[in-house]
């Protein structure tokens, strides 16, 4: 069988052309970082032990993609949703703020954009890819039954002819149109906070102004400089903790209060889930310079920011974007990494 006479670095090349985009799929899939590139490594295996039974009826590439779905299936089959703090909760005021921690498995996790999203020339497709990641569509997918994730995905975002998708999913060419029309359905009827961020790509004038004073005014903690910034109705939420913020006086009141050690951090900028991020160091007073607090992911609208979600397991998400878990004190900034 010709299959068979791959040498194992010919294969290992093969499958490593489609990890990014195979991971972007996972993540759609799962909402999770880490269990995403678990799926995507499980899947490397699968198919490496397999190979000599591929019998090249498919391209290689839709093959892996039917081994993905199926590792992401499984794993799904526990019925684990991930989730933002307001899919669970509701909005808190400030005067009853109290950091309750969920476990890991609870919350959406944010994906640095190069592990997911593949290198393209063509704008448009660039602009569909980042749009599918963003935290606002894949806290909607996470409310759609597995399979009609799958197809939404394959469809819309990869588009994936339906004929494809029924051969991926042994099913029909009905039965593929009939789950997209159910998981649109659904889709319309939820109006997810955070949905209408607007963000070019790359980014225009006016958000790159915006990002600029937003980072004088965090890293200065100039509380009338960020309540300009913000939108009268923008969420602040803080996984693991359950807790989320909403409008400009809630916000500022946590940051000067609960938040306030965080006077004086240091802000890198990161591309996070297709949206402009940062990776946020505070002062540390026991080393000196500045230690991991969170990863921000801004939304933003019509010249506002109206998402401010800060992701606070540093020791998951620092390494995940190549970020150092300490800054000098004479070090205002730092290249990310590769």
């Amino acid at each position: 069988m010709a299959n068979g006479t791959a040498t194992p670095t010919d294969l290992d090349t093969r499958l490593e052309a489609h990890r990014t985009e195979l991971t972007g799929y996972c993540y759609r899939m799962l909402g999770s970082s880490f269990e995403a590139e678990d799926a995507v490594q499980d899947t490397m295996v699968r198919a490496w032990r397999s190979y000599d039974k591929f019998e090249g009826r498919s391209s290689l590439r839709s093959w892996l993609y039917r081994i993905a779905t199926n590792v992401c299936l499984d794993m799904l089959t526990a019925g684990n949703r991930r989730a933002r703090p307001m899919d669970l909760t509701e909005s808190t005021p400030l005067a009853q703020a109290a950091l309750s921690p969920r476990p890991d498995n609870t919350w959406l996790e944010p994906m640095p954009d190069a592990r997911v999203l593949p290198t393209t020339h063509d704008p448009a497709e660039a602009a569909v890819a980042k749009e599918s990641v963003r935290l606002a569509f894949m806290a909607a997918l996470q409310q759609l039954p597995s399979k009609q994730r799958a197809v939404l995905i394959l469809r819309e975002v990869l588009a994936w002819k339906a004929s494809e998708v029924a051969e991926l999913l042994d099913t029909s060419v009905a039965s593929v149109n009939s789950a997209l029309q159910r998981a649109r359905a659904t889709l319309a009827e939820r109006q997810e906070p955070g949905a209408e961020a607007a963000v070019s790509d790359p980014l225009d004038e006016d958000q790159q102004k915006l990002l600029d004073r937003y980072v004088a005014a965090f890293e200065g903690y100039d509380m009338t400089a960020l309540t300009a910034l913000l939108h009268e109705d923008a969420v602040m939420t803080m996984p693991p903790f359950d807790l989320w913020l909403t409008g400009t006086r809630d916000i500022t009141g946590f940051m000067t209060t609960l938040g306030a050690p965080c006077a004086g951090s240091r802000l890198v900028p990161v591309q996070v889930n297709g949206l402009p991020g940062f990776a946020q160091y505070k002062p540390d007073p026991d080393k000196g310079g500045f230690t991991p607090w969170a990863v921000q992911v801004l939304e933003i609208s019509e010249g506002r920011i109206t998402g401010f979600h800060c992701f606070l397991d540093t020791q998951r998400w620092f390494p995940l974007f190549d970020l150092p878990l300490h800054l000098e004190a004479e070090t205002d900034q730092v290249e990310q990494g590769a």
